[in-house]
């Protein structure tokens, strides 16, 4: 055999061995090169290159003011910050409050007795006046129906049963009412709406007063009606029911295009809910307020005094606790941080929105009183904004 006719068995081992070798730097380089990426990954996450962690506030009550919330969320929302609000009604709210599943609850009731043992330390930061109206769906008859307290309670208290009856023709010269069955709606859920729908019922009528009273949820003591969840419920019911009457917050009819009724207010004057009367009974009623940290229990514009005064208005509240490293809670500083901003945009630029949305802006004395609660608020007992 000639040398170059072939390679000797020492030739193959070496070449055997060579390639081994390699391929053993190839796996060791893949294996640098991945451990590199990884750590540059990592460095990179941690240097927050891949841009801020969004964090999301999570909200939920009051379909009330769910209008205004919803439009303040989408102006707020941000690559860092976002607001999730759940339009499930006050009494909702106030429980996943207390139950420390969210941020902050939204209410157009105020804290109650209870609640305030079940939320203690909760602060009250006012942040819209709204009204609720009485929304109806009768054939020919337009918007600017005549009611009283007492044709409203007789409606609801199953005493007033027909759209033709003497007493509502009798405020109502000159409209040609039908003869036609009435079927009121109600709020089936606990409701901040319901609240303050039938704390104006029990100021206007002994009976209801008596017999049902102002309550969230008056569950099985509504006399008749048909129930329907949140605001956008009940409107929707009236919407598609010929007869019905229900109560609905103003934003929903001016949306929905709805007839509203005028209420007759402590004046003698029949009055649509609007944008301004609902602004003159909020600076009519001249109600002596509490600090955020106080007991709002009883503070109400209702039937406010003034010829131009709609008489069914009220405050509606975000609820929040005043130190927010509570039992059962999650909440780191970034997130304390970003609800007490959130909070006071929402009271100072936030209130630019309200107008247009037919929601009343809130008066400087209130804004003060909100600067207050909202400086309060601590984080281990840090304060937060100052």
């Amino acid at each position: 055999m000639s040398a170059n006719s072939g390679t000797t068995g020492s030739d193959a081992s070496e070449m055997e061995a060579l390639h081994r070798g390699r391929s053993r730097r190839g796996l060791w380089i893949a294996i640098g090169t991945i451990i590199t990426v990884v750590a540059i990954v990592a460095y990179v996450a941690l240097s927050g290159l891949l841009g801020p962690q969004v964090i999301t506030l999570q909200g939920a009550g009051s379909s009330f003011v769910y209008p205004l919330m919803r439009e303040w969320a989408s102006v707020y929302n941000s690559s860092q910050v976002r607001i999730n609000y759940a339009s499930v009604g006050s009494g909702t709210g106030i429980t996943r409050l207390e139950q420390k599943i969210v941020d902050f609850a939204g209410s157009d009731a105020p804290l109650q007795p209870s609640d305030r043992v079940a939320a203690p330390n909760a602060l009250h930061i006012p942040e819209s006046i709204g009204a609720v109206t009485l929304a109806y769906n009768v054939a020919g008859v337009a918007t600017g129906l005549n009611v009283t307290g007492s044709i409203v309670a007789g409606i609801y208290l199953k005493a007033i049963t027909n759209w033709n009856d003497t007493r509502i023709q009798s405020v109502n010269p000159g409209v040609n009412l039908p003869n036609l069955a009435i079927t009121p709606v109600y709020r089936s859920d606990s409701s901040g709406t319901t609240f303050v729908f039938t704390g104006y019922l029990s100021k206007a009528n002994a009976t209801w007063n008596s017999t049902v009273g102002t309550s969230k949820n008056p569950g099985t003591k509504w006399p008749t009606g048909i129930g329907a969840p949140q605001n956008a419920g009940v409107a929707g019911k009236v919407l598609q029911t010929p007869g019905a009457v229900g109560y609905v917050e103003l934003a929903y009819t001016v949306e929905n295009a709805m007839t509203v009724a005028k209420v007759q207010n402590p004046a003698g004057e029949y009055v649509l809910p609007t944008l301004n009367s609902t602004a003159a009974a909020a600076a009519n009623s001249a109600p002596s307020l509490p600090s955020g940290a106080g007991d709002w229990a009883n503070v109400s514009v209702l039937n406010a005094p003034g010829a131009t005064s709609y008489p069914i208005a009220s405050f509606t509240y975000l609820i929040v606790y005043k130190e927010l490293n509570v039992e059962g809670s999650v909440m780191t500083q970034g997130r304390a941080q970003a609800l007490v901003n959130f909070l006071w945009w929402v009271v100072h630029q936030g209130q630019a929105y309200a107008p247009g949305l037919v929601y009343v802006p809130l008066p400087q004395a209130v804004v003060t009183i909100d600067e207050t609660a909202i400086n309060s608020i601590t984080l281990n007992g840090q304060t937060l904004h100052s």
